[in-house]
């Protein structure tokens, strides 16, 4: 450990000019928050970004808000709601005492305008989708949202808890047009915009009127006076920053580090059990060789899920024995042991059985068919590791998986596309239903639902999970989906990733929430102590 820091520290040094900004202690009631990288934008109908939601989220609120178990939901802008015996209507009942950060009292008015917003076409937001079957959202007075849908969507208090249905004002909105959330912001959250610097930081001062914080809080208001969101790319410098004084908290933590911080008596960390960030392969079912279901079933088998976190994660992740984490809310345990486990003995028996004879270089053969795939992902230096350890122990059962990972500007337009046969990527999701609703629907080929997966049965499940207004017959569904992607291997479950953050000793009250994958989610018990 002394080692690892103190190269970070060498690197801070040899990085940075004595005249620079990271060069300074943090500021007094200044909360320093280093990250690795910005978002594109800071609005939150048009960008994705994990990091557009860690600001965002303290730039603004939303109707409902979502505990520390990410299964409750609690009040937020919204004091309670109503919802109709056919599910298609909900009531929120607003808070009387909120204002945007420029002063001028929050109404329903401002609700009815985000949402419409999100949801309108011509926004063109990638996750409108979100917002449920909108007809339309209106203020029947100042403290009143009906929420009309046309048809029963039991998914949209979780999605409501989200940085996308964060309700905005609509006079800066248009004056600032594109540039909404890269010029300016204004919104009823616990701090307000001061300034960006993109690929640098990004400057937040403490909203004067802020008491309405959500009930998971001991303070409903916020304890530091700014907020400063500093991008340091490189991870030893991170460490450094946070190890000299020169910044307070970062979940971008290496993973090399994780263990051995834990132990560093100037360090706080704090772990979110509830973490809902995985790491997968999906199969085009469509696609030679990962067609025949014989073949999805034995790199199943064949992959040691176990070796590689530890090897790639250093531990610091869980491997992924199912779809889904058991703590998500619509999890079927049921579904969960038809997951095959490492058995590279049974997968060879699979290919065996199947047809699949070795040939003379070990790599299988049937019907004058390759026992060969091509990978593609985003180039990082996880996906490398694992993607190169999934290889191997595929070789090892006579099956040949070659790679092509892209840089991240180019990568996401090649997942779009059918060059691939298989493909990595990792990703959050909030329930059950939330992500095979999203992956596994017919409807959503070929992006993001890159697998081709088409399958009625799937899908009428899938539909009976979103709309049902019994929650036992949402739950039933919802597991019955799981079942039939489990039993049909369409994903290899890889890893769950782990929520860490890190604290320097100035700070107290820091705890990781995890929210869309974001640490601090409004971070109102974080108090300074110099």
């Amino acid at each position: 450990m002394k080692k690892l820091l103190a190269g970070a520290m060498l690197a801070l040094a040899a990085a940075l000019p004595a005249g620079d900004a990271l060069a300074q202690a943090a500021p007094r009631n200044t909360l320093v928050v280093l990250r690795e990288i910005d978002a594109d934008n800071y609005d939150p109908i048009r960008s994705t970004a994990r990091g557009a939601g860690e600001v965002v989220y303290m730039m603004s609120d939303t109707l409902v808000s979502l505990d520390w178990d990410m299964r409750t939901v609690r009040p937020g802008l919204a004091e309670r709601w109503e919802i109709s015996p056919d599910g298609k209507t909900y009531t929120f009942h607003l808070r009387r005492d909120v204002t945007f950060c420029d002063g001028r009292p929050m109404t329903a008015q401002d609700v009815a305008y985000s949402i419409m917003r999100w949801v309108d076409p011509a926004n063109r937001s990638p996750v409108r989708w979100r917002a449920g079957p909108v007809r339309e959202v209106r203020a029947i007075d100042d403290h009143t949202v009906e929420y009309e849908l046309t048809e029963p969507f039991g998914e949209l208090l979780y999605q409501l808890t989200l940085f996308f249905a964060s309700i905005v004002d609509r006079s800066t909105v248009e004056r600032l047009g594109q540039n909404f959330g890269s010029q300016g912001f204004n919104g009823t959250g616990p701090y307000c915009w001061v300034s960006w610097t993109p690929r640098q930081e990004m400057v937040l001062q403490r909203h004067p009127n802020y008491t309405w914080g959500p009930p998971i809080y001991q303070n409903r208001s916020p304890q530091v006076d700014r907020v400063i969101w500093r991008v340091i790319p490189e991870a030893n410098t991170r460490l450094a920053a946070l190890q000299t004084g020169q910044g307070d908290v970062t979940q971008y933590i290496p993973n090399i580090a994780i263990q051995q911080l834990r132990n560093v008596p100037t360090i706080r960390m704090t772990r979110q059990e509830n973490y809902f960030w995985d790491y997968f392969m999906g199969f085009k079912v469509d696609k030679p060789v990962v067609s025949d279901p014989a073949v999805r079933r034995a790199i199943n088998l064949a992959v040691n899920r176990a070796a590689i976190v530890q090897a790639v994660w250093f531990g610091n992740a869980s491997p992924a024995t199912a779809y889904l984490n058991p703590n998500t809310a619509g999890y079927s345990e049921e579904a969960a042991r038809l997951v095959p486990q490492f058995d590279p003995a049974a997968a060879r028996r699979v290919l065996d059985e199947a047809g699949w004879r070795v040939g003379p270089d070990g790599v299988r053969v049937k019907d004058g068919q390759r026992a060969s795939f091509l990978l593609y992902g985003l180039q990082t230096t996880e996906s490398r590791q694992f993607t190169e350890a999934i290889q191997a122990d595929l070789r090892r059962v006579g099956i040949e998986m070659r790679i092509q990972l892209w840089d991240a500007t180019v990568g996401w337009g090649r997942l779009a596309t059918q060059e691939f046969d298989a493909f990595v990527m990792s990703y959050p999701y909030i329930s059950a239903t939330d992500g095979f609703a999203l992956y596994f629907d017919s409807r959503n080929r070929p992006t993001p639902n890159r697998m081709n997966w088409s399958d009625p049965r799937t899908d009428a499940a899938l539909n009976t999970a979103k709309t049902a207004l019994d929650a036992a017959t949402r739950q039933a569904a919802i597991a019955e989906a799981q079942r039939i992607i489990a039993e049909n291997n369409v994903w290899l479950p890889i890893a769950r990733e782990n929520l860490w953050l890190a604290a320097s000793q100035r700070t107290e009250g820091v705890r990781a929430h995890g929210i869309y994958g974001v640490g601090l989610y409004k971070g109102l018990d974080i108090r300074l102590t110099r």
